[in-house]
């Protein structure tokens, strides 16, 4: 995550449940649905106040995030919490069945970082599970400039340009969902498997 925006972050964490939206189960289960594997431990990498791990069905799930006052935040939501960096994720190598990063890539300053420290984290047949926000889109371009006029040195991709750098990160990537807001998901292949397969899906 950019510096300055962890500090925004942790200074609004207090007030961020009651501004934003819930997270939407649906969309982040369709891209954990392709896990090959049962989801049970899962990185809410950028997790804030745990949106999305209190929108799933998980049964070990662990937020993740830079902010001290986002973590402190989804503790009192009764969550897991780990303070960390999502390009240099705090947990052991292939001890995870998903990694989610919802809302919060544009926010990343690494973007291949994240992507290569889910792929070191989650064990074969893991997914990786990314919901963003299309800045070609005309609500897309609102927001960019929204966020921009708060002082946000946010980074949007469009969703065909995150699932190349998915693919390139050694997943098998796919578009489960597109749109203003949509979801990138990637599979991580068996040692030995390809990554071949169209994003376009």
């Amino acid at each position: 995550m950019a510096l300055g925006d962890v500090g925004v972050f942790h200074r609004f964490a207090r007030l961020y449940d009651r501004a934003m939206y819930a997270a939407e189960p649906e969309t982040l289960t369709a891209g954990l649905d392709l896990a090959e594997r049962p989801v049970e431990r899962l990185l809410d990498a950028g997790g804030g106040t745990g949106r999305a791990s209190r929108a799933l069905d998980v049964p070990r799930p662990v937020v993740v995030d830079a902010a001290r006052g986002m973590l402190r935040e989804a503790r009192g939501h009764g969550l897991e919490t780990v303070q960390g960096d999502a390009a240099r994720l705090p947990v052991a190598e292939e001890s995870v069945d998903a990694v989610v990063v919802v809302d919060a890539l544009h926010h990343m300053a690494d973007v291949d970082g994240v992507i290569e420290a889910a792929h070191r984290v989650l064990r074969p047949g893991g997914a990786l599970v990314v919901r963003e926000f299309d800045p070609t889109t005309l609500r897309g371009r609102g927001l960019v400039a929204a966020e921009h006029l708060v002082g946000f040195d946010s980074r949007f991709l469009a969703a065909d340009a995150l699932a190349e750098r998915v693919t390139a990160g050694g997943f098998r990537a796919s578009i489960p969902d597109r749109g203003f807001g949509y979801t990138v998901a990637g599979v991580k292949p068996a040692v030995g498997e390809g990554t071949a397969g169209s994003p376009n899906q």
